[in-house]
């Protein structure tokens, strides 16, 4: 009897550098728990005329699966991969960002009374400040990243995923896990096992924040 896929990583890819996009496929692939898939979904990405990405997944068709379409968004390239994995779990990972090696175990062993969960993260910064992102309420105010919920930490039960949906904006992360608690058995995990890398200065929250804070954030 073939075995069944126990997690799906869905991983969204629009216009990151290659070298940082195969970081992220590596540190999956090199996950101590191996019983997963990897579904890329390319959204639209157009800085990658040589096919770098496409041709990497190959060589791994028994562990990744590649999808391609017209650029949508963060969110519904994640339902995309949501409605064609087949794992009995669903977590994300950003293509810019990493797993330690054990992260997807470390998850798993979270599971036994919950539905989902949202990690804590080891987040790289540059400066002090860089651990604070705008919050979802008012954009002016700020707060640490251990507070938030976070979009590629969420770990869950395949039934979460696929009754509620993810909206678009900022946020869309927080909304989701508030949604869910209304229904499920949603808690934060302390576990540090994803790697966030909050010093890229292009990011969502990094361009958000710098638009609303003109002047440094005193911490």
């Amino acid at each position: 009897m073939e075995n069944k896929i126990k997690v799906s990583v869905l991983m969204a890819v629009y216009n990151t550098d290659f070298f940082l996009v195969k970081r992220a496929i590596d540190s999956v692939l090199n996950q101590d728990f191996q019983n997963f898939e990897l579904i890329i979904i390319d959204d639209g990405s157009s800085n990658d005329p040589q096919n770098r990405l496409l041709a990497y997944a190959k060589q791994y068709e028994n562990k990744i699966v590649y999808l391609r379409h017209t650029n949508c968004g963060q969110s519904k390239s994640i339902s995309r991969g949501i409605l064609n994995c087949t794992g009995e779990f669903i977590t994300i990972l950003d293509a810019d960002d990493e797993y330690k090696p054990h992260h997807l175990k470390a998850c798993l062993q979270e599971m036994d009374q919950t539905d989902l969960i949202a990690s804590t993260t080891e987040t790289v910064v540059d400066t002090e400040n860089d651990y604070y992102v705008s919050d979802k309420q008012d954009y002016t105010k700020f707060i640490h990243v251990d507070k938030c919920i976070l979009f590629a930490t969420l770990f869950g039960r395949k039934e979460v995923f696929r009754t509620i949906d993810f909206l678009d904006g900022y946020g869309a992360d927080a909304r989701f896990f508030e949604r869910a608690a209304q229904t499920y058995r949603v808690r934060k995990a302390d576990l540090r096992t994803y790697i966030y890398y909050r010093n890229m200065p292009n990011s969502i929250c990094s361009t958000l924040k710098k638009k609303h804070s003109p002047v440094p954030v005193l911490i």
